[in-house]
């Protein structure tokens, strides 16, 4: 097993997750520190086909969600590859997958499947729906998750045509809110000994995390408002000289201090701008008068002025811009190490800093069944099993 360091060193997870979901919510648990089992079909992880490589199923994508584990290939459809995958439950902390719940039972690899040998063990699924509802048994994608979610929309009440957010915001989402749940029922298992099924679905997880913004007037019953933060659909970053900024007037007397900062004082009193309630009412042309007396100067410059007014603004980056920001830089944000299949690659550190139990650098993403003589082994199979089981094409080394 390789060295673990960080507030999580010493737990171990079964992971049977593929994709991007349930892989983001392992990999910030590898990250501090948690011992990430990775078992894989004999193609690998879907993940492993998706982005640039230099060798096939070493992509991009793969080697950001999946730094710091160990891969285990098994053939779980077969008796004795369940076999081997409920001998790793017997010892771990926390199995974790986000499959359909048809696929597991098929498999036999339900929560009271997994109990059945380790009756301690926290069995964490990602699924797209709660059960008891008409969707329950629905595959679910980020794109359709965002769509019921109502995100497309609130897109076309900006850009005026509905439109993904150029990222897989649900898998992204879900993703964080998991790895969450799966620590809450970890600390519980500590506490008590106690292992559970937990869980979590991506349409209410969504739904939730759309409605805590928009709900508005609906949070009371009976309503006392409409739907939408009309707000989040008018604001926009303004455009300067050379580019665009992003700035914030959150109080009334910024708002005073802002106009005789682009020498419009005359508008400080302005019915339409000077409380914040009538503000939030115009946007549309409060960025319009932004916009006009803010394209006189670069965004460097009106960063230093505003900043001196005590009004924060920050500059509109670009994807190539953020890569080579200079906070990033400073603060040791990007890590270049080198692979021992991949060679030199560049990543983003773990963001948080600690004080007792600061986290290592997780270690590269497996090579394909990287692990699995050592995993098996860990696990007590002998020498004469694990042959059995590469020869009958039940495991595969890489």
């Amino acid at each position: 097993m390789t060295s673990q360091c960080g507030p999580l060193a010493g737990i171990r997870i079964i992971d049977m997750s593929s994709m991007l979901l349930g892989p983001l919510a392992t990999g910030a648990l590898a990250d501090l520190g948690a011992d990430i089992v990775k078992v894989e079909p004999a193609e690998g992880d879907g993940r492993r086909t998706i982005g640039p490589a230099r060798h096939p199923l070493m992509t991009s994508q793969f080697l950001n969600m999946n730094r710091g584990k160990r891969s285990i290939v098994v053939d779980v459809k077969q008796p004795r590859g369940r076999e081997v995958v409920l001998r790793l439950c017997r010892t771990a902390d926390a199995f974790v997958h986000n499959s359909r719940r048809k696929a597991m039972e098929k498999l036999r690899l339900t929560y009271d499947d997994v109990a059945a040998v380790n009756s301690a063990i926290v069995y964490c699924a990602a699924v797209g729906f709660r059960q008891g509802g008409p969707y329950e048994d629905k595959p679910a994608y980020d794109d359709m998750i965002q769509g019921l979610a109502a995100i497309p929309s609130l897109q076309a009440r900006v850009g005026g045509r509905p439109a993904y957010v150029p990222l897989n915001l649900s898998d992204r989402v879900c993703g964080l809110v998991f790895t969450q749940l799966i620590l809450a029922a970890l600390l519980h298992k500590q506490r008590t000994g106690e292992g559970q099924a937990v869980e979590l679905p991506m349409f209410e997880t969504m739904a939730e995390f759309v409605l805590s913004e928009h709900l508005c007037g609906h949070v009371f019953v009976p309503p006392v408002g409409e739907l939408g933060a009309d707000r989040m659909f008018q604001r926009r970053p303004a455009r300067t000289r050379d580019g665009y900024i992003c700035f914030w007037i959150g109080t009334d007397e910024q708002y005073a201090r802002f106009m005789d900062v682009i020498g419009r004082p005359e508008l400080k009193g302005d019915p339409r701008f000077a409380r914040r309630a009538q503000r939030n009412r115009n946007l549309p042309q409060f960025f319009d008068v932004a916009d006009e007396a803010l394209g006189g100067k670069t965004t460097a410059e009106w960063i230093s002025v505003l900043s001196a007014a005590d009004i924060p603004a920050m500059p509109l980056h670009t994807l190539e811009s953020l890569i080579d920001d200079e906070h990033l830089r400073a603060t040791g944000f990007f890590e270049v190490s080198e692979h021992p299949s991949e060679g030199t690659l560049c990543n983003t550190r773990i963001a948080s800093t600690w004080s007792k139990t600061p986290p290592a650098s997780p270690g590269p993403a497996p090579r394909l069944g990287g692990h699995t003589a050592e995993i098996l082994e860990e696990a007590d199979f002998t020498a004469a099993e694990i042959e059995t089981l590469t020869v009958t094409g039940v495991v595969r080394q890489a």
